[in-house]
């Protein structure tokens, strides 16, 4: 089972490793990462394996919103099956 995770905000130090070490700590393998900075602005795109998660993935999407709130971020985890859901045709 996968999720996608994308984070936007201000760019600073360190987001890709909290958002990374909070995976780990959770048994989430990250697949595939992307990330740009738009000017002054930080867009990350992760694929991650949730699989081997040893919490409920709507735990984990909770407290990487909360990570982000913290961070002045926008973190938002979604199961892939959702994801792909909402972009069927």
């Amino acid at each position: 089972m996968r999720a996608v995770i994308t984070v936007i905000g201000k760019d600073m130090v360190g987001i890709l490793a909290r958002v990374s070490t909070r995976c780990a700590e959770h048994r989430i393998n990250v697949l595939e990462v992307t990330q740009s900075i738009l000017q002054d602005m930080f867009a990350m795109i992760m694929m991650v394996d949730i699989s081997g998660s040893d919490i409920p993935f709507t735990q984990f999407a909770e407290e990487l919103s909360r990570e982000g709130q913290e961070m002045g971020l926008s973190i938002h985890a979604m199961h892939e099956d959702i994801f792909n859901s909402m972009h069927k045709i």
